[in-house]
């Protein structure tokens, strides 16, 4: 028998995640052996620990694929991989596009404004999803991004993309063959 507490459930990933080839590893290693080498030669090298920590980190990230989990929208509240937040504590909601995922995000009240991020496979289930938290959140097209998003973002626009690996290779290829 179904639950009829639940308005809609569906199955993701529990964060947006893209297989990276080597370059990026090798993006990261030489990023953390620019680092290090700055911080070494002006004397503070307890700070090593951190950006190696950092790298590490980044690595874990790259090559461990999240699990998938089963997200649930109830009339109490959402169901988000077991984390259960009731409507009373929830403000609004957007979504953002990583790695050819939507993300859904729920913002909680003041004072703490906290964020509850979930994946969204599809166009079908965003649709869905956007006609039913509209009834109970504000739904906001354009979020106002605060300084550490801006800042997220930016350093996320730094970090080499797939696509300009695979054409600079390919640019590399056909500078050999035309020598």
């Amino acid at each position: 028998m179904k639950n009829p507490q639940i308005l809609f459930s569906w199955r993701a990933p529990l964060r947006p995640y893209k297989k990276r080839s080597k370059l990026i590893i090798r993006f990261f290693l030489s990023v953390a052996f620019l680092l290090s080498a700055i911080v070494f030669f002006f004397g503070d090298k307890i700070l090593i620990i951190p950006i190696w920590a950092t790298l590490f980190l980044f690595y874990v990230l790259t090559i461990t694929p999240p699990p998938e989990v089963e997200n649930k929208i109830t009339t109490f509240g959402i169901d988000a991989a077991g984390v259960v937040v009731r409507w009373e504590n929830l403000s609004h909601f957007y979504f953002e596009k990583k790695f050819s995922f939507y993300t859904l995000t729920v913002v909680s009240h003041g004072p703490y404004y906290y964020h509850l991020y979930l994946v969204v496979p599809n166009e079908a289930i965003k649709n869905k999803l956007i006609e039913i938290l509209s009834q109970y959140l504000f739904y906001q097209e354009k979020p106002q991004k605060t300084l550490v998003d801006k800042f997220i973002s930016f350093l996320s626009d730094l970090i080499p993309d797939e696509i300009e690996e695979q054409t600079q290779d390919v640019l590399r290829k056909l500078k050999r063959a035309s020598l």
